[in-house]
């Protein structure tokens, strides 16, 4: 470390999300980036991509010619299978943290790794060694480990929701119904030749109807605070929007379990995170609030029939849902203050109670 500082370098950083991440890092009063990587465009300023980042960064060079011994955390934001090998050839660097926000280590079985991404895991014995974390749910126990894995966009949102009642056994489990819709941003560049659909930009899109690859995230995560098997339908949507996420919650509640009950058990449990926002009850809510902040808004709301609920909860999608998380991870594992960096994605206050 220099002046207290942590040297660190990002990879594929002229990505949707990379371009985030260097941004709201080059303001981070605690770090040094020595170096920026990128397959293409060597030699090129990160100016040239995202006009918003204003402080004098290095230039966009090649990964394999760094220093390991004076890098300190290496963020990986690169395309699911790239991670684990870059990751396995550096980890003798005894030193060195790694954040991955690829799928490569989000997946704790190696053989359901296969089954839902159709390739062999390159670093098997390194999965014991990494953690999937979404730092509400971490906190106490990140600092244990180099790797860590930054969850998926929609698992983010679903889980802040989801986990506290799950875990508290609050809920049918049977029959939970999850909508989710995004930005286009969260296809990455390539969403033009991923998304063939017409009216692209003025049109819902629903796709991964039967086999979505962040359910493999739902599932572990599900199976890990219920009591139970959890019986889910998950379908995500595709907006006509850049940025932005809102994932529609339905569920029904165990007998004599009321509305309030969820919201205090809600409001309990993220009473010390603050990231996260609860509404009053059956207050409508939308995504604009959060977007190209770090916070997660959610409303408990009350449907036509009784014992069945709905939780909206709004993340963005980059930020929350990508980089922002990154750092917040980042702030945890080298004892920041949680939210430094990040200060600028409060709400205002009196929105909520």
């Amino acid at each position: 470390m220099s002046q207290n500082k942590i040297n660190i370098v990002v990879a594929g950083a002229t990505g949707y999300v990379g371009l985030d991440l260097v941004y709201y890092l080059s303001k981070h009063s605690k770090v040094n980036i020595t170096h920026l990587c990128a397959q293409k465009n060597l030699g090129k300023s990160i100016n040239f991509f995202d006009k918003r980042i204003k402080k004098k960064l290095p230039k966009i060079s090649d990964l394999k010619k760094i220093n390991w011994n004076n890098v300190d955390l290496l963020f990986l934001s690169l395309p699911n299978g790239e991670s684990q090998k870059i990751i396995k050839n550096l980890f003798h660097h005894q030193h060195l943290k790694f954040i991955d926000l690829s799928a490569d280590f989000r997946i704790e079985d190696f053989n359901k790794y296969k089954n839902w991404y159709s390739a062999d895991h390159k670093a098997k014995n390194l999965i014991n060694n990494s953690i999937y974390s979404i730092p509400e749910f971490t906190k106490n126990k990140i600092k244990k480990f180099r790797i860590i894995a930054n969850p998926g966009c929609y698992p983010t949102s679903i889980q802040l929701a989801l986990l506290p009642l799950l875990k508290k056994s609050l809920l049918k489990t049977n029959n939970i119904t999850i909508d989710s819709k995004s930005g286009y941003s969260g296809a990455g560049k390539n969403y033009k030749s991923k998304f063939l659909h017409k009216n692209f930009y003025s049109s819902i899109f629903a796709y991964g109807i039967e086999k979505h690859r962040h359910m493999s995230e739902l599932d572990q995560e599900f199976k890990k605070y219920s009591k139970t098997n959890v019986k889910y339908t998950f379908n995500p949507h595709l907006l006509p929007a850049f940025r932005g996420i809102l994932s529609s919650i339905y569920m029904e509640t165990k007998k004599n379990i009321t509305i309030q009950k969820i919201h205090s058990v809600l409001r309990k449990f993220h009473s010390k995170n603050i990231f996260v926002k609860l509404n009053k009850i059956n207050m409508q809510m939308g995504n604009g609030n959060v977007l190209n902040t770090n916070n997660c808004e959610m409303s408990v709301c009350k449907t036509r029939y009784k014992n069945k609920i709905v939780i909206f909860s709004a993340i963005d999608n980059l930020v929350k849902g990508a980089s922002g998380q990154a750092i917040q991870n980042m702030n945890l594992i080298y004892n920041f203050k949680e939210n430094l960096g990040l200060e600028w994605s409060w709400f205002t206050q009196s929105f909520f109670y």
